[in-house]
């Protein structure tokens, strides 16, 4: 009988593994095996990202031009184009980094108070003493996180609440003369290039494995992945958490896939991080306070929680800190903005505008006893990247992540990368935001 056609190309890729998986030598144990099946199926394989997707922002754009197109594109970062490089330029000389919504914000928040100090070196030929006169000042604490921290894992986070200065609340006003400054208006993207994480940024050639591709988005926290063509210089491909998160789910049913993805949480030993080492904000904290944590412990979101602490009303992703710089006119009305608040002004916003949003969904939640199959096709279906582990009176007791789902189903062999970080590396600490 003639083979179902695979529904996907992400469904074509499962069947290749299972193809491995059915090669593999039987010796092994189902953890070997899922290493060597995922270490022989190359990066080339896996399906383009819409067009969409793969943008690049030109080194000489205006921070407002980069938020609109982060923006329209609907994705979270971009590489930045140096126009300044020769056009056959090297990939790592073409571009000068990730840009990121959750930058730039920070960015701009962190020279509003150091001008506001006389501390501040402008971009070229550009003053910021306006911009704080306009702003006023606000205590703001940067991150004292470095590269050791984002290969850790997540449970290595210290609580929301362990006594780190919160950030200061913001009125509603502050945002709207933010991104009408002329020096929102008129620094470049290029002139922030010290603030960006990795100098350019981590790539995956096409012929390195989807092994490698998983280890660089679990245990080395990567975001997303561009995919280079060292020939042309050129990004062919951005790969996703989304996309590696669609991926699994068209692998459910396969053999391989039902050997690990029918085992429950509990047996994986998910979720990883203690439940009093969940970082969290309260609803009446200030949304700044959320989105300096996510910045500071390298996460992509966490959950707003009720007065109680225990129950989630939200969700707050690092996506989100776009509606900040895109729609400031929602908090006018807002002396401070706290977590809440954002929330419903977001909500409200998404809604009047018909607008889909991971933001506009009740809190993803599941119990211990679910299984990896489950907690997959819930990401996949709501197209988020961690879900909230609840107990029986849907108090937060855990979450996982993407990065948590990899780490149980390949691990890193020995002396695997070896030179692999050589060229892109961390920036100083102290340029980051």
């Amino acid at each position: 009988m003639e083979m179902e056609s695979p529904r996907s190309p992400e469904a074509e890729i499962g069947r290749r593994l299972e193809d491995l998986w059915e090669e593999t030598e039987p010796q092994l144990t189902p953890s070997e095996k899922l290493n060597s099946c995922f270490g022989d199926v190359p990066v080339s394989s896996f399906p383009p990202a819409p067009p969409s997707q793969v943008i690049e922002i030109p080194s000489d754009s205006s921070l407002a031009d980069a938020v609109e197109t982060l923006s329209k594109r609907m994705i979270l970062s971009a590489p930045v184009r140096n126009v300044d490089a020769p056009e056959d330029a090297s990939w790592i000389d073409r571009y000068l980094g990730i840009v990121e919504f959750a930058g730039i914000a920070m960015w701009l928040l962190h020279q509003s108070e150091v001008a506001a100090h006389g501390t501040a070196v402008s971009a070229p030929g550009l003053s910021i003493s306006g911009l704080a006169a306009k702003l006023g000042s606000f205590k703001f604490r940067r991150s004292a996180s470095g590269i050791n921290d984002r290969a850790g894992s997540e449970a290595a986070a210290t609580s929301a609440n362990s006594g780190t200065e919160a950030a200061a609340s913001v009125s509603g006003s502050f945002f709207q003369s933010l991104i009408s400054s002329d020096f929102y208006k008129n620094t470049k993207v290029g002139d922030i290039s010290g603030s960006f994480r990795w100098a350019p940024f981590l790539a995956l050639q096409t012929s390195d494995s989807f092994l490698t591709m998983l280890l660089l988005l679990s245990k080395y926290r990567m975001k997303s992945l561009p995919v280079v063509d060292l020939g042309e210089g050129k990004i062919e491909n951005i790969i996703t958490q989304s996309a590696v998160v669609h991926m699994l789910a068209e692998c459910v049913g396969l053999p391989w896939f039902e050997s690990w993805g029918t085992k429950k949480l509990s047996e994986l030993g998910l979720p990883i991080m203690k439940p009093y080492r969940i970082i969290k904000v309260k609803e009446d904290e200030p949304v700044l306070r959320a989105f300096q944590l996510m910045q500071e412990k390298g996460i992509g979101g966490l959950p707003v929680v009720d007065g109680s602490g225990k129950k989630a009303i939200g969700n707050i992703s690092v996506r989100d800190v776009q509606y900040l710089l895109t729609a400031p006119e929602i908090y006018k009305d807002y002396r401070s903005i706290t977590a809440k608040d954002f929330l419903t002004a977001v909500r409200k916003y998404l809604h009047n505008h018909r607008e889909p949003s991971a933001i506009l969904q009740e809190v993803i939640s599941c119990k211990r006893d679910e299984t990896i199959k489950d907690i997959i096709l819930r990401l996949d279906s709501a197209k988020i990247h961690r879900i909230y582990v609840v107990d029986e009176d849907d108090g937060v007791e855990g979450v996982i992540t993407l990065r948590d789902i990899i780490s149980k189903l390949v691990h890193e062999p020995r002396h695997y990368f070896g030179d692999f970080f050589d060229g892109v590396v961390p920036l100083p600490e102290n340029s980051r935001v």
